[in-house]
């Protein structure tokens, strides 16, 4: 599985931008897609996911009513629109994939049940 990330650059605060991540390879038996970010020198945090079937969401509290994911199944590919951007939004944003439901809602964002990351995009708010 491939992961391809894009969509991050420079915004200014307030501004909006819109992260794509698209998918190749096995997609079929993918059961969800999610959104983290890694702002320098800190950990790599949980902020976004979906699941491909149904398309139900999951949000961290910090970008709860800002962000939106959505996806496209025919295209296999998930977007993250961001609005209101903040300078705390600046970081490098992943994508990653997993094939398993877990049953409760908190296993969405823990990194270690994803299966595939992609390479990261790069967002930059300035203040």
């Amino acid at each position: 599985v491939q992961l391809q990330a894009s969509g991050g650059g420079l915004v200014q605060a307030g501004g909006s931008l819109r992260l794509s991540c698209a998918a190749s390879g096995r997609t079929f038996s993918s059961y969800g897609m999610g959104w983290f970010r890694q702002a320098p020198g800190k950990e790599r945090e949980f902020v976004a996911a979906i699941s491909w079937s149904v398309g139900s969401t999951y949000y961290a509290d910090s970008v709860k009513g800002r962000f939106t994911i959505s996806r496209d199944n025919a295209k296999n590919t998930v977007y993250l629109q961001m609005n209101s951007l903040k300078p705390e939004d600046t970081a490098v944003y992943y994508c990653a994939t997993r094939y398993r439901g877990y049953g409760y809602l908190s296993s969405w964002s823990d990194m270690s049940l994803y299966d595939y990351w992609g390479q990261g995009t790069l967002v930059t708010v300035s203040s």
